[in-house]
């Protein structure tokens, strides 16, 4: 097994961190106190290529493949978990799907500018009453000559209110055994009776824009039909499968600043006229969070190098989602007792990494939810 990064790799890991250094981290506080979004940010990152990053040169991509775009998500979020959730979501989320499943005037019109960077995508997928249930969607997209007309509501949706596009999940109809038939459609923001509204008061995250959107008789053409009408509900598992390795490669960037920021401290820190870095208490626990991100992170790039071979990857993305993200909220919750009380202080920066792991354990599937896809890959039924 080779375990070392092409040259291409780690050129785009070092493009990342450098951007993530220079102008990523000096926002992360303010984003945090604001819940500003840092438009100008993603317009950089799209000059930079990060945007196109596994997406094909012919559709404004960079031709980089998911290990190196995993890469760059981990390095953003080790300097900003907001940053880095709204990055992940514009990649995996906003576009990737038209990547997988689009046709190439959909491709040409809605991927080019998004890898590009010249707007942001969006995955409208959560309801109120459809979260972890994602089949138990109400949205109705019913169809009208040339059009669908979609009736519904989405919740918590990621980047939504400065996107360009949001790919919309709804009901298009039932199949033989009566069932609904979910199917993914791309919408433009701009169409009368799409109305997106960002209230939401976050715990963490606040960086990042989290959106409700509410489709009052919006009219899209048929064209805007992302795949196959029946194969929608498989085609956004395959989604949710790419992003969850996005979000276990966030989870491991946020992880690494917690503890990148634990080591300096315990190194400065004295206590009993000697460094807290020479207390075996200490050391047990930074080298519990050395091995855990380690661990993770060999995770994170083993279930994107299955993808890259178009290789099965569900059981490994659902994996590195499940343990990166509670690992995450180990080691930020370790660097807070690192650092004693000066932790639980905003200025010191890690109560706010603690905040912002604890979404990667809801998000893109719940920790729950990851256990049961890991158990339908083991082959055990369902209760009941």
């Amino acid at each position: 097994m080779n375990y070392e990064l092409s040259k291409e790799q780690q050129m785009i890991r070092e493009l990342a961190r450098d951007f993530a250094k220079h102008e990523v981290a000096p926002r992360a506080e303010h984003l945090d106190k604001t819940g500003d979004f840092p438009i100008e940010t993603f317009r950089k990152m799209g000059e930079l290529g990060l945007l196109g990053i596994p997406f094909p040169e012919k559709y404004g991509g960079s031709g980089g493949d998911t290990v190196s775009y995993a890469l760059a998500v981990e390095e953003i979020g080790r300097a900003c978990g907001s940053t880095g959730l709204s990055y992940a979501a514009a990649v995996s989320l906003g576009a990737s799907p038209i990547a997988y499943f689009g046709t190439e005037e959909q491709k040409q019109e809605y991927l080019v500018p998004l890898a590009q960077g010249l707007g942001l995508g969006s995955f409208g997928l959560t309801e109120p009453n459809a979260g972890s249930d994602a089949g138990g969607t109400q949205t109705k997209a019913v169809e009208d000559g040339n059009d669908y007309v979609i009736n519904g509501e989405k919740c918590w949706i990621t980047n939504a209110g400065y996107a360009r596009t949001v790919i919309i999940t709804a009901v298009t109809g039932k199949d033989d055994q009566g069932k609904n038939i979910i199917s993914a459609i791309i919408v433009p923001t701009d169409v009368k009776g799409f109305t997106i509204k960002s209230e939401y008061d976050k715990m963490g995250v606040r960086g990042s824009n989290t959106s409700q959107l509410i489709l009052e008789n919006v009219r899209v053409p048929k064209k805007n039909l992302l795949g196959s009408p029946d194969k929608g509900f498989k085609q956004f598992l395959y989604t949710l499968d790419g992003g969850r390795i996005s979000i276990a490669a966030l989870s491991v960037g946020i992880a690494q600043a917690a503890f990148d920021a634990s080591l300096k401290y315990a190194n400065e820190r004295k206590q009993f006229s000697r460094p807290i870095s020479s207390f075996q208490a200490i050391q047990f626990k930074l080298a519990d969070m050395a091995m855990e991100i380690e661990l993770s992170r060999n995770m994170v790039l083993k279930a994107a190098w299955l993808k890259d071979q178009k290789r099965p990857f569900t059981k490994e993305a659902a994996f590195a989602k499940l343990y990166a993200s509670e690992m995450a909220v180990r080691a930020s919750n370790q660097a807070i007792q690192i650092h004693g009380g000066y932790g639980y202080m905003r200025e010191y920066g890690v109560e706010r990494l603690l905040r912002d792991a604890k979404l990667m354990e809801i998000g893109e599937g719940t920790s729950e939810i990851q256990r049961l896809v890991i158990a339908r890959q083991l082959g055990l039924k369902k209760q009941g």
